[in-house]
């Protein structure tokens, strides 16, 4: 199994969400950030409130699969998120040994 995180503008979130789900991957967390990095958007005139040295709103989104479905979630992601511009995001891939479901 794998642990799918990925780091997009929050503009394309419903997109990528859209898409993810159309292919029957549902099942997935959003976490809404700001980001630290070399890029900083040009349209933001404002540091955040929150944390006045990081204005970069990102959002999160992260998803347990299996190793075969990784290459269509991570085409799906890329495709959906891209603007062509600096700053589109990341993404990781990481291994998971083990996923317990609580309610079991």
């Amino acid at each position: 199994m794998k642990e799918i995180k990925a780091f997009i503008r929050p503009k394309k979130l419903i997109e990528v969400a859209k898409n993810l789900k159309k292919e029957k991957f549902c099942c997935f967390t959003v976490f809404e950030g700001e980001g630290m990095g070399d890029y900083t958007d040009p349209n933001t005139r404002f540091p955040s409130l929150k944390f006045p040295f990081l204005h970069n709103k990102v959002i999160k989104i992260e998803l347990v699969c299996n190793k075969e479905d990784v290459d269509s979630i991570v085409k799906i992601i890329k495709e959906h998120a891209q603007t062509g511009e600096k700053g589109d995001g990341l993404i990781c891939i990481s291994n998971v040994e083990q996923r317990i479901r609580i309610r079991d």
